[in-house]
């Protein structure tokens, strides 16, 4: 159970944080700025890697678990509740800003600024590469050595830097889907969900 939690409460510490820089930046005339939302996606990982890493292996992304499975990395019988947690996590998360900013209209749902194919094969290219980062650098159950959580929130901090004016940046089903079905906005949720499990 206590991998199964660590998972909730990473995965809810990454939608609450990211998906609410993203509100508070609309909310309040751009005071936050895109890359303030970068680092703070960046920042967030890094710290749920150096919390959970050693309980879970801080995967917080429904798409990373399915990918170490299918490399052979993590069994199979941890998949469903390792993603169930990450969901739940992600709702409790999206619930909770939808509380405090009711009249937000996305609260923070990936949207493509372009054509949704623009958005399908960037999501897919960033969510190979963060996966390749993380595969690297870990056993698939535990992230090895100091650098692990610095590399992994590096990359997910430099592809929002870039990315998240055309896709948001998702990378991973979780963080779409809570703030979608909370918010209504799932018009396009079938590139944030396709999109990173190809990648991955």
């Amino acid at each position: 159970m206590k991998k199964y939690l660590s998972e909730l409460i990473g995965t809810f510490g990454l939608v609450f944080c990211g998906t609410g820089a993203i509100i508070i930046n609309d909310i309040s005339g751009g005071m936050v700025t895109h890359n303030g939302i970068a680092v703070t996606f960046g920042l967030i990982v890094l710290a749920m890697v150096y919390t959970f890493g050693d309980i879970s292996g801080a995967h917080i992304n429904p798409a990373v678990t399915a990918a170490f499975w299918v490399a052979g990395r993590f069994p199979g019988r941890e998949v469903f509740p390792y993603i169930a947690s990450q969901i739940v996590g992600a709702f409790a998360a999206s619930g909770i800003l939808k509380m405090l900013f009711p009249t937000h209209v996305t609260l923070g749902t990936p949207l493509p600024a372009g054509p949704p194919i623009q958005s399908f094969i960037l999501e897919i290219i960033l969510t190979f590469l963060l996966m390749l980062i993380i595969i690297n650098i870990s056993t698939g159950s535990k992230e090895k050595g100091i650098t692990a959580g610095l590399a992994v929130g590096a990359v997910v901090l430099l592809e929002a830097m870039f990315a998240g004016p055309i896709t948001g940046a998702s990378m991973n089903p979780a963080r779409s889907l809570a703030p979608a079905l909370v918010s209504g906005q799932t018009q396009h949720l079938w590139v944030y969900m396709a999109a990173p499990v190809i990648g991955a």
